[in-house]
């Protein structure tokens, strides 16, 4: 039988055509040392049959009555009966913040919209969380505070009118939707690079930690800046069990949902929708969660889609509360900077988290891990599996603890320049990365494959990547990393030039890697670098084998049982 040209592969289906010489690889072993057939449990709701529906209590659908009362009433009577559900029918109900309730589940019919006011006035200023750290927040306009047993099930659409409180880059929006933003209103930044909804926007946007909490600010001082402080659209602090079912949540004023330190959710069916430009517009973020499942669910956002998080440096520590115990699978990440993500702020940690059978498309990153120096944390026992990926704009995977608060893919004409490498002291404030798991990846486009960054002083460590089918056009890049093990893979990078680059890595292994054709197959970089291995792996189709640079000794590189 003639041997198939890798080159005229479907990347779709090149996994299950692929048939890995090497079965036992070191690598494939310890990847299946794990198994998705024990996953950690969730405790789901129940609620009573009983209902009330919200035009008992006055509420109108007719896009101009406020009903935040009528809404509110209705979920604390039922709350006050034992609980039950409140309905929520068909129309569209302008309504203020909502208030979840214990043992009520709010059910939204079909062609429902419920409509969150753009009236900032609605809000009122709260002591809340933002991105790790406490701050004061404009009233989130769904809100709980440790409820237990409630959910938000149905077939409608909850909006939170976040277009009225986002500044817009003009580098995102095409030339017709820039001239259509100035015309609505707002104030253009001097560099004319920036839209802001109002003044108090601006204002905020130029100070440093504007919402923290600190005694010296006053009542007035926030709020002379009130309309910069975007709240979340849901943010359900200290709750437990609880159930997101089947409803579209979209256009949120910052993250879209924002479970906080809660137990026990749910998370089924549901479409989580922003704009691509949505600054902070993220789709999902789980915050020192225990006990998570996310299924048959679809973001298209404006930042990270499904995001692990865990407080941010030492109020996060402080906390020490780690996300742990998270399912997600069969779900599908559009645009997005990250499809499945954890940090970066992971100050508190994260554990035993299963990703599986999802899809991204169209995301800035695939897989991405990050977190920088500050943090702390310790990020471990993460597995992923059966994830298919396409047209994606960076990394399909990247572990980088180098994170800088910036879009993981420059605009047009944006300059940046590499971290400034240098050995610092291990200590509280040095993140931890270790045990990842990861196999059985299709990716059919990305700039890059892997990507992987440790610090010096803190090397990423424990990695392994089985059986990964990636077009790309850069290939491997591993950087102040030990124990890293790539098994299994097969790499369509036209002509990389290298194939495989390492810089300061140890215990660095390679087994049975299939590839296009390379320019350069291994580059090795630094004086750090220790047991290099490269095993059942074709030499013929690289034009130059190795090379070796700043202080990187031939030595530490070992080729064993290569192949044709």
């Amino acid at each position: 039988m003639n041997k198939i040209n890798p080159m005229l592969w479907s990347l779709s289906f090149a996994l299950l055509l692929w048939n890995p010489s090497v079965s036992n690889a070191q690598g494939s072993n310890k990847a299946q040392q794990y198994s998705f057939d024990n996953l950690p449990t969730v405790k789901g709701t129940a609620f009573k049959k009983d209902t009330i529906n919200i035009l008992s209590y006055g509420a109108k659908n007719d896009g101009i009555t406020l009903n935040t009362k009528s809404i509110n009433a209705a979920i604390q009577a039922m709350s006050k009966k034992g609980g039950g559900v409140v309905v929520i029918p068909a129309g569209l109900w302008l309504t203020g913040p909502v208030e979840l309730k214990s043992n009520v589940n709010l059910h939204l019919q079909k062609n429902s919209l419920l409509q969150f006011s753009k009236d900032f006035k609605q809000y009122e200023l709260v002591k809340g969380n933002w991105e790790g750290f406490p701050q004061m927040r404009n009233q989130s306009p769904i809100w709980a505070n440790q409820e237990v047993n409630i959910a938000i099930t149905g077939f409608g659409i909850i909006d939170g009118g976040g277009d009225a409180w986002r500044m817009v880059k003009r580098d995102k929006l095409t030339e017709s939707q820039w001239k259509k933003l100035l015309a609505s209103g707002g104030i253009v930044s001097e560099d004319k690079k920036i839209w802001y909804p109002s003044a108090l926007t601006m204002k905020g946007s130029k100070m440093k930690d504007a919402g923290k909490i600190s005694p010296e600010k006053t009542p007035e001082f926030y709020e002379s800046i009130k309309d910069f402080l975007r709240p979340n659209l849901m943010v359900l602090n200290r709750c437990k069990q609880i159930l997101l079912e089947g409803v579209t949540f979209q256009n949120s004023p910052a993250w879209n949902l924002h479970p906080l330190m809660s137990e026990d959710l749910i998370v089924r069916n549901v479409y989580v929708k922003n704009p691509w430009y949505a600054q902070n517009g993220d789709g999902i973020d789980i915050e020192s969660c225990k006990n998570v499942l996310i299924e048959g669910s679809t973001f298209d956002v404006g930042d990270d889609g499904i995001c692990i998080k865990s407080g941010r440096d030492a109020a996060g520590r402080e906390r020490g509360m780690p996300t742990e115990n998270v399912v997600i699978r069969n779900s599908t990440v559009y645009h997005a900077h990250g499809g499945f993500v954890i940090g970066s702020e992971m100050s508190g940690g994260a554990k035993n988290i299963f990703i599986s059978d999802c899809t991204f498309i169209g995301t800035d990153i695939g897989l991405r891990f990050k977190t920088t120096r500050g943090r702390g944390g310790v990020v471990e026992n993460i597995y992923a599996k059966n994830i298919n990926m396409k047209d994606i704009a960076g990394e399909a995977i990247l572990f980088d603890m180098y994170y800088a608060a910036v879009d993981p893919v420059p605009l047009t004409g944006e300059q940046r320049l590499a971290p400034k490498v240098e050995l610092l002291p291990v200590t509280e404030e040095t993140p931890i990365f270790r045990k990842f798991y990861i196999q059985n990846i299709v990716c059919d486009g990305a700039s890059k494959a892997v990507f992987i960054r440790g610090l010096p002083e803190m090397s990423i460590s424990d990695i392994y990547l089985d059986n990964l089918v990636i077009k790309a056009d850069e290939g491997v890049d591993i950087q102040e990393a030990k124990n890293i093990h790539l098994t299994n893979a097969h790499l369509d990078i036209p002509g990389a030039k290298p194939l495989l680059y390492i810089q300061n890595g140890k215990s660095i292994n390679f087994k049975n890697i299939d590839y296009t054709n390379a320019e350069l197959l291994l580059r090795v970089s630094g004086a750090e670098n220790k047991d290099l291995k490269i095993s059942d792996t074709g030499t013929t189709k690289a034009k130059v084998l190795s090379e070796f640079t700043h202080g990187a000794k031939p030595e530490v590189f070992e080729i064993k049982k290569t192949k044709k």
